[in-house]
């Protein structure tokens, strides 16, 4: 019971850390962005830049989503196996799904991590 909700607890973190991390990739960069020469980029190669680099925060917005839905439906079968197991009885399947929540939750970890792509070659 404890482990369910210790799990239940960690995706309710990382949605919500998910939502607040969009939040502030959606604010504009005051910044202005130079390539590597140190030249500034042409206005078409900057806009460019930029939709590209909003277009992989949307991607990846779209996927740390998904995985935090998967996450949540892990969790909620964990639960349900957990409830019809008893002290003498340690059902393979909550093994299997610990593991696999496991391996998600590392993954929503890292890519949040990662945080947004401000810049090109990132």
């Amino acid at each position: 019971m404890r482990t369910s909700i210790r799990l239940i607890s960690l995706i309710l973190f990382l949605s919500f850390a998910l939502y607040a991390q969009d939040a502030s990739a959606a604010a504009p960069s005051t910044e202005p962005q130079f390539s590597s020469d140190r030249t500034p980029p042409s206005p078409e190669k900057a806009r460019l830049e930029r939709d590209m680099a909003k277009q992989r925060n949307k991607d990846r917005q779209k996927k740390l989503q998904e995985d935090t839905d998967k996450l949540l439906k892990l969790a909620t079968e964990l639960k349900d196996y957990v409830d019809k197991t008893n002290e003498q009885v340690l059902s393979l399947d909550v093994v299997k799904k610990t593991d696999e929540i496991e391996k998600l939750a590392r993954s929503v970890r890292e890519k949040m991590k990662a945080g947004s792509y401000d810049g090109p070659g990132q």
